[in-house]
């Protein structure tokens, strides 16, 4: 062991590769993608270079595993307040919150994350946003099963709020007002869903 102030506890398997994605994480937030290296990290995540070459070899491959450790961790709650209205509301409410402080780091990144491996936002996404279902599909079941939508509406349709309230946060790069999302569900997605 090394005489750098490393624990004497040695990290191995799930337990290290967390510890050297939440430090890459945290050095990404820091340092943004420039600072982002595989030196930086493994100083951070106080682990070896080696170690970190050992699992991944490039400083992509762990750009994309740290975001989709992220993206594993930090998950949206699927809201259950009632009412598709509440519902919409409440998880756009939760996303701005959240991802308001990172609209400028993830808008930096695309840039360099595209010029290095040909990467684009949707792919980037995608190892931000876990598989399954969406949050918004889950809230239109529950509607539908109230009986508050006859059917369920298209999945661009479905996508459109959160895809309003994405464009606000990179246009601004800061939170969105709280009337900003109410007009985003009220007039222009109920609508849509809820025609009178």
């Amino acid at each position: 062991m090394s005489s750098k102030g490393v624990s004497a506890h040695r990290r191995r398997g799930a337990e290290l590769d967390s510890a050297i994605l939440d430090a890459g994480w945290e050095q990404l937030l820091d340092a943004g993608y420039a600072g982002f290296t595989i030196d930086a990290v493994a100083a951070r995540s106080a682990s070896a270079r080696s170690v970190l070459y050992r699992r991944w070899p490039t400083r992509l491959a762990l750009l994309e595993a740290v975001i989709q450790r992220r993206g594993e961790i930090d998950v949206i709650d699927v809201p259950d307040t009632g009412t598709l209205r509440g519902d919409v509301l409440a998880v756009l409410t939760d996303f701005n919150d959240r991802r308001a402080g990172t609209m400028g780091l993830f808008a930096a990144l695309l840039g360099a994350y595209y010029d290095e491996a040909g990467g684009s936002p949707a792919k980037l996404r995608a190892l931000f946003v876990p598989d399954g279902p969406s949050i918004m599909s889950q809230i239109a079941e529950r509607a539908v099963a109230r009986g508050e939508l006859a059917t369920l509406p298209p999945p661009r349709v479905l996508n459109l709020p959160a895809d309003l309230l994405r464009h606000e946060l990179f246009m601004t790069m800061a939170a969105v007002p709280q009337d900003t999302i109410t007009e985003i569900v009220d007039d222009v997605f109920l609508p849509l869903v809820k025609p009178s």
